[in-house]
């Protein structure tokens, strides 16, 4: 990404909203929007959005999933589905 093009001031937004929408969304990219020269917000197109948002998840999937394998909280897989088995023949008793 580079920062020339995707910085712009909040002036520029408010003349061209239209444009920069149009823009944003076609081009699935994030501007940066400055007021009075410092960095305050974002526009980002909601699908791209969407994918952080999903990473961002499965990250914090992975990461608990490492820390539950580290604190020893994990069983073998072939333990895991005989459990899950086990808990089917009891539902259908």
């Amino acid at each position: 990404m580079k920062y020339s093009q995707v910085v712009k001031p909040i002036s520029y937004i408010k003349a061209h909203v239209s444009e920069v929408v149009r823009d944003i969304t076609r081009k699935q990219n994030t501007i940066i929007i400055t007021q009075h020269g410092e960095a305050k917000v974002i526009m980002q197109d909601i699908r791209v959005f969407e994918q952080t948002q999903e990473s961002m998840a499965m990250l914090k999937i992975l990461a608990q999933s490492k820390k539950s394998q580290l604190q020893g909280k994990v069983k073998p897989v072939t333990q895991s589905f005989a459990d899950i088995r086990s808990r089917i023949e009891e539902c259908k008793r």
